[in-house]
């Protein structure tokens, strides 16, 4: 599924952290005490359960982020090792891993808390791509100083005709082949707003939407001026999309849902591999839909996420009509 001059289909940059996720009855009230109906320790984070959801897909993915070297670091690493993950672009250091903890209720709503410490994002320059060929990029905006100049470099190789550049290796090789950046915008901060017009596929949440413009048809309306490609996805009620004049909606698959956390992970690593196999827009969207979808159906984010037969099972069927 790699192009000629690629080594791995998606490149995921961003963060990484170790999920704690309790099944709860409901929202605990202040000063109580409730007991969890179940617990799942897993590996979590936007880009790294990208990276995962990739690979299950059939495709191949590499990581670009933070792990500490500690307890939780080295059970991420692992579950990134046996998912077949490249992990030749992870920085391991002293700081902890970020840890999230989850509560999930009936429902499938949830409520997370995620501890950092005194972990910072990575400087500019601590990771080397020059050592890897990736068909698409893939950022989540939680790595900002390595993510941003790697950006530039792909936006301004992929438009330079006459052939020369500036950039590194990476830049040179996405000047030859052509390779698509894709922003997953979970939430407006700092770092998905130094993305934002850097990338040529923004795709966005609901809560995005609404952080940056007063309803969703204005924020699509906005940002189509800002990024090439606008998609904004809104849970069970599907997604709305523009494409420079054109624009459409899709609806969700139906599926009964037990716990939305890592449902735009999947969507967006579903979507960046779509991407590298060249899929057609409509069948695109619908294939990451369906990656999303199935997320929602488990406990957990990481065991959530989808592998090939369920996904192309779903995939398969057809969409309600909108």
């Amino acid at each position: 599924m790699t192009t000629p001059t690629a080594d791995v289909d998606v490149l995921c940059v961003g963060h990484a952290s170790y999920d704690l996720v309790f099944s709860v009855p409901r929202h605990p009230l202040p000063d109580e005490k409730i007991f969890a109906d179940g617990f799942i320790g897993c590996g979590g984070g936007p880009a790294a359960n990208a990276a995962i959801l990739v690979s299950r897909l059939g495709f191949t993915a590499a990581f670009a982020g933070y792990l500490g070297q500690d307890l939780y670091g080295d059970m991420h690493s692992q579950e990134f090792v046996q998912a077949g993950v490249d992990t030749r672009l992870i920085v391991l250091g002293a700081s902890p891993t970020p840890i999230s903890t989850v509560l999930v209720k009936p429902d499938g709503k949830r409520a997370l808390v995620n501890y950092k410490g005194d972990t910072k994002p990575l400087p500019s320059g601590s990771v080397d791509f020059t050592r890897i060929k990736p068909g698409v990029i893939l950022f989540d905006g939680h790595e900002p100083h390595i993510s941003l100049p790697l950006a530039k470099h792909a936006r301004r190789a992929g438009n330079d005709v006459d052939g020369t550049s500036e950039g590194s290796l990476l830049a040179k090789h996405a000047r030859r082949a052509g390779i698509a950046t894709v922003l997953d915008a979970g939430s407006l901060h700092q770092g998905t707003s130094a993305l934002l017009d850097h990338v040529d596929y923004l795709v966005c949440s609901q809560k995005f939407a609404h952080q940056y413009a007063s309803d969703e048809q204005t924020a699509l309306r906005q940002l189509s001026e800002v990024a090439p490609t606008v998609v904004i996805t809104l849970g069970e009620a599907g997604l709305i999309w523009r494409r420079g004049q054109e624009q459409g909606t899709l609806p969700a698959y139906p599926v009964t849902a037990i716990d939305t956390t890592g449902a735009g992970d999947a969507f967006h690593g579903a979507f960046a591999a779509a991407l590298s196999a060249g899929m057609d827009w409509p069948e695109l969207l619908r294939y990451a839909s369906a990656a999303g979808a199935l997320c929602c159906t488990k406990t957990g984010a990481r065991e959530g996420l989808p592998w090939k037969q369920e996904h192309q099972a779903l995939f398969a069927q057809s969409l309600p009509a909108a």
